[in-house]
């Protein structure tokens, strides 16, 4: 057995390379030199056991030995998987205990990761050549803004869909993601360079925010775009599609939560304009 180090600088915080790391959405994206369609399946907890296949179901049974949010992860290796079941630990195969860590450290911006893994003499060409082209993606996705994106078909003429979507009014009825919050004002300039501000707060009164920024295009029934107070840029796209108006937001997404549960929120979001729409039709 072998240990390999990989190193490599990225102009990005370390909590959006740790976010772009670990997250389903871009897992399989810069993993991609090791295994086409690769993807991994745990919690991502420390403690908790992840497998990491491929699309045939093989690959490796392992468990989070270590998990420092935006800082440092490790994998311990326990077994190989072939068909989607775990095979018995053979200290044959000399993959049992070994280690895949990864460490981030941020200085002015630039966060340095450096890759450690431990390998048995026949993959050692195959580790040098896919870390480091593997490596070359994830700082390409971290250094860039990355998208996301949601939409939904509702069941209504276009102009009670874009009412609804710009008048405050209406707004305060369906802009949040779960019942237990609620958003009690929302002011809307629906202009190029106007603003929109909606509160957003928890119903408890535990949290608030105002959520906020300036238009920076205006298509009446047709699109929206604006950008937020932290530069995020948003657009909203409306489309007929049959009897339905196709609904289409591309949102920058912010480095603190998951991609995952970002994608969540806009989504659920998105599904209760639909559904306070289409009930008052």
């Amino acid at each position: 057995m072998k240990k390999l180090q990989f190193e490599i600088n990225i102009n990005a915080h370390a909590a959006k390379v740790w976010q772009v790391l670990w997250s389903n959405i871009t897992y399989g994206k810069w993993t991609l030199p090791f295994c086409e369609g690769s993807y991994a399946v745990s919690d991502w907890k420390e403690g908790s056991s992840i497998q990491f296949l491929n699309p045939g179901g093989n690959g490796m049974n392992s468990i989070i030995e270590t998990c420092r949010p935006k800082e440092y992860m490790a994998f311990k290796h326990i077994s190989e998987v072939k068909n989607f079941v775990e095979q018995p630990v053979d200290p044959a195969s000399g993959w049992g205990g070994s280690m895949e860590t990864y460490s981030l450290k941020e200085e002015n911006g630039i966060t340095t990761l450096t890759a450690t893994v431990d390998s048995v003499e026949p993959f050692l060409d195959f580790f040098n050549t896919a870390f480091p082209n593997s490596m070359k993606i994830l700082k390409e996705l971290s250094e860039q803004p990355f998208l996301l994106t949601v939409e939904t078909l509702v069941a209504a003429p276009i102009e009670k869909v874009w009412e609804y979507w710009t008048a405050p009014e209406h707004i305060t009825q369906w802009n949040n993601a779960s019942p237990d919050w609620h958003t009690p004002r929302a002011e809307n300039d629906v202009r190029v360079g106007g603003k929109f501000l909606t509160r957003m707060e928890a119903k408890d009164g535990s949290f608030g925010f105002d959520f906020e920024g300036v238009y920076t295009a205006v298509e009446l029934n047709k699109k929206l775009a604006y950008t937020l107070l932290d530069d995020r840029t948003v657009t909203i796209d409306f489309s007929q599609e049959g009897d339905t108006i196709k609904i289409v937001e591309i949102f920058g997404a912010e480095e603190e939560n998951s991609l995952e549960l970002q994608q969540g929120g806009w989504q659920a979001i998105l599904d209760n304009f639909k559904k306070y729409v289409e009930m008052n039709n």
